[in-house]
């Protein structure tokens, strides 16, 4: 058992790991969340969110002893990778979550793949990933639990909320100087889209419009009609 030293804080502890090393229960947290989403990026075999740390960019081959194997999949492993990977994007939605919004797709006009693009674009915690509020749609679904986003004006601290068009997206005040919103802000990796629109010194946005499947800036090649014929099956 590691041998915990009580910080500053009652919440904040530190301890000895078995390397003797000084760590905390906080930063352990972060380092699994980390692990988790590298391994979504080995286990599809596509650096999901175009980072500069991902391991697929020097393993390019799934995990295990038997990763590096090529077989050729059938149409229904086609259809799951493709599910997983929009799944995987944003955040690991649930799999109850995500067939839920594959069916109010369906039931809405037009293209359902369109449909479901637009939908998951409309989360929350997308669309405060998207304003570069935050490095990573994981920290936006966190910075939303706590409490550091508001929605017109009012906090909403729930990840899944659907933002409509015109609304208006900020940072409360106290949290506009935090190391994480700041970096995430100046972050060359990501470019903002157009159905956005982002005042970064008042750390706050403006959702235009829905967007379609070709106006998202996704890093790797994302195929919602597999998705679909996923589902229909």
């Amino acid at each position: 058992m590691p041998r915990l030293i009580k910080g500053v804080t009652e919440i904040d502890w530190t301890y000895r790991d078995n390397n003797n090393r000084l760590t905390s229960e906080r930063d352990n947290i972060m380092t699994k969340r980390i692990r988790a989403k590298y391994k979504i990026d080995r286990r599809l075999r596509v650096n999901l969110w175009g980072r500069p740390k991902s391991p697929f960019n020097s393993r390019e081959y799934g995990p295990g002893p038997h990763g590096q194997r090529r077989k050729k999949q059938s149409d229904f492993g086609l259809q799951l990778q493709a599910k997983q990977k929009l799944k995987g994007y944003y955040g690991n939605i649930s799999e109850k979550q995500f067939r839920g919004y594959y069916k109010e797709a369906d039931q809405r006009q037009g293209d359902t793949s369109e449909n479901l693009i637009g939908i998951l674009e409309r989360r929350l915690d997308a669309v405060v990933y998207r304003m570069k509020f935050v490095p990573t749609v994981f920290s936006s679904r966190q910075f939303i639990n706590h409490g550091h986003i508001r929605v017109n004006g009012k906090r909403v601290n729930i990840p899944s909320y659907m933002v409509k068009d015109g609304d208006v997206i900020e940072v409360k005040n106290k949290s506009r100087d935090l190391p994480l919103v700041l970096e995430a802000a100046g972050s060359p990796e990501r470019d903002l889209p157009d159905y956005i629109e982002v005042d970064h010194g008042k750390m706050r946005g403006t959702y235009l419009r829905q967007p379609g499947l070709a106006d998202v800036p996704y890093p790797a090649q994302m195929e919602p009609n597999l998705v679909i014929e996923y589902y229909s099956r």
